[in-house]
């Protein structure tokens, strides 16, 4: 019924996160009966990204420059916010609720993963605690590797001197920053508390 062109696309886009094979076909059908709308400015968006985009060497965040225009940013505040992923910084982002710098880890401490601290880029963090640094936000998931991860790292931190805090109400247990709402993100950033 589809040839095998049409059946690798389908597949390739399926494999995206959210996405199983119907939505793929519906996806791959509309791409390709709008060549010139949709499909061709589409390939172009993508051989542009994989061309320019790269992580921050300083944060682990996305961007088309290194550093990333976060962290070559002199007006952000004098704050790291410790993040799981790059799609838990762009919410945060987009929330507008926060105006400091980032620290992506990539993942988190999972002894069921074979995640260790070596895999999170943790010397890469300290490294920046250069004494400009006042506060650190540890923004992980309510989960038990997301708190396995904040309690190591508020470990980590300590002797640094500088001030360690946990995003509070607002964010569930069990649940992900990525898909909370910006009014959610904006009370759980305002009732940040010290981390334990």
């Amino acid at each position: 019924m589809m040839g095998p062109e049409i059946e690798s696309l389908v597949a390739q886009v399926a494999r995206l996160p959210g996405l199983g094979p119907r939505s793929a076909r519906r996806i791959v059908l509309r791409l390709l009966s709008e060549r010139e709308g949709r499909l061709l400015p589409l390939m172009g968006a993508l051989a542009a990204a994989a061309q320019r985009v790269v992580v921050c060497s300083v944060c682990g965040g996305l961007d088309s420059v290194d550093p990333c225009s976060v962290c070559g940013d002199p007006a952000r505040e004098p704050m790291i916010c410790i993040v799981e992923s790059v799609a838990d910084q762009w919410a945060l982002e987009r929330a507008s609720v926060y105006r400091g710098r980032y620290h992506v880890l990539g993942g988190l401490l999972s002894a069921i993963g074979g995640r260790g601290p070596e895999d999170l880029g943790v010397g890469r963090l300290l490294a920046r605690l250069d004494g400009s640094v006042r506060e650190v936000i540890l923004a992980l998931p309510a989960t038990v590797d997301g708190q396995s991860t904040a309690h190591y790292l508020t470990e980590r931190l300590a002797p640094f001197g500088v001030r360690i805090t946990r995003l509070a109400q607002g964010v569930p247990v069990g649940g992900s920053i990525e898909i909370l709402d910006e009014g959610t993100l904006a009370m759980a950033m305002s009732a940040r508390r010290l981390a334990e």
